[in-house]
């Protein structure tokens, strides 16, 4: 067994990458602090070829160095969006048709690995502030909590981690 070289794994250049299909979700940043996060959320959105990122309230966007650095270069395949407000973003993806669903441990919230996605719907994931977690009104204004089960004694990841295990878990039950 060996390392596959870059040549030999068959990557999208940027082109391709924006006209390829995409998966049926959007993420939702709600108020990410940590420009490493944001970074973190562009590659992620590459990988899982998400339609696109919506950067809210005092998140910032590229171009910054700090995101450049953890994106690597996915600012620049990823489509994104700067939104004043989350609960705008919502509201705005709603009435597009989107399902909201909320990354939060939260009162009657649905744990990931119970969580089946309907065919031919979209969805949007949101994901909140490092400290604070999605804002209470996003939280009202979603369709449904998924919850990530967690067995240390921190009761948290990293939000980019969240949304690494959330995202494939959607994609991956795409694929079947």
């Amino acid at each position: 067994m060996r390392k596959l070289l870059i040549e030999e794994m068959n990557r999208l250049s940027v082109e391709e990458f924006k006209e390829s299909d995409k998966f049926p979700f959007v993420i939702v940043l709600d108020n990410i602090r940590s420009l490493n996060n944001v970074g973190s959320f562009f590659r992620t959105a590459d990988a899982f070829r998400a339609r696109k990122l919506i950067l809210c309230g005092y998140t910032q966007n590229p171009p910054h160095r700090e995101i450049t650095r953890s994106a690597l270069g996915a600012e620049n395949s990823v489509i994104w969006e700067k939104e004043e407000t989350t609960l705008a973003a919502v509201i705005k993806l709603k009435e597009e048709g989107y399902r909201i669903i909320s990354v939060e441990q939260a009162e009657g919230s649905t744990l990931l690995q119970n969580f089946e996605p309907e065919s031919n719907v979209p969805y949007a994931f949101v994901f909140g502030n490092e400290v604070e977690g999605v804002a209470d009104e996003v939280i009202a204004a979603s369709d449904k909590c998924v919850e990530i089960p967690q067995f240390g004694t921190k009761h948290s990841f990293n939000v980019s981690v969240s949304a690494g295990i959330v995202l494939w878990e959607f994609v991956r039950k795409n694929l079947t």
